[in-house]
């Protein structure tokens, strides 16, 4: 009798640690925000780089794995139709919210408005946005520097 309520001791034991052993992975879920894929000319979405992110500067890089949650990103637009005829000085970096939820990759770009023609200092020409969003296994990486 004894040695039955040892074992199931030992599997009820075995069973809460195998589902304790899932939530430390938890915290380690991401997303991933990429600007590194040419959307479809056709679809009026152009790649854009990264300037900051959540107002701090930071060096633009492919892809952003972040943990869940509200992110602004400031994102300066590459669009190259040569139907756009603003000056330089329009072509100002925008900045858009971007909630972020874990295993899902965000591709960013710039909609470029084509529903009339944008000349001098006309900056309504484009959004920053997400042209396409999809599932994507992400975690983040444990980094042994202090915080």
């Amino acid at each position: 009798m004894l040695r039955l309520g040892l074992v199931a001791s030992l599997f009820g034991v075995s069973t809460l640690l195998s589902g304790c052993a899932s939530s430390p992975e938890d915290p380690l879920r991401c997303g991933t925000v990429s600007g590194y894929l040419q959307p479809d000319a056709s679809t009026h979405w152009y790649r854009v780089v990264v300037t900051h992110l959540n107002g701090q500067a930071v060096i633009s890089k492919p892809n952003y794995q972040l943990a869940p949650g509200d992110y602004e990103f400031t994102v300066a637009e590459l669009i190259d139709d040569p139907s756009l005829g603003v000056t330089l000085s329009a072509r100002a970096p925008k900045t858009f919210k971007l909630i972020v939820e874990g295993n899902q990759r965000y591709h960013i770009g710039a909609l470029f408005h084509t529903d009339k023609r944008y000349m001098g200092k006309d900056a309504s020409y484009w959004e920053p946005g997400v042209w396409q969003q999809e599932s994507h296994e992400c975690q983040l990486e444990l980094t042994s520097e202090p915080k």
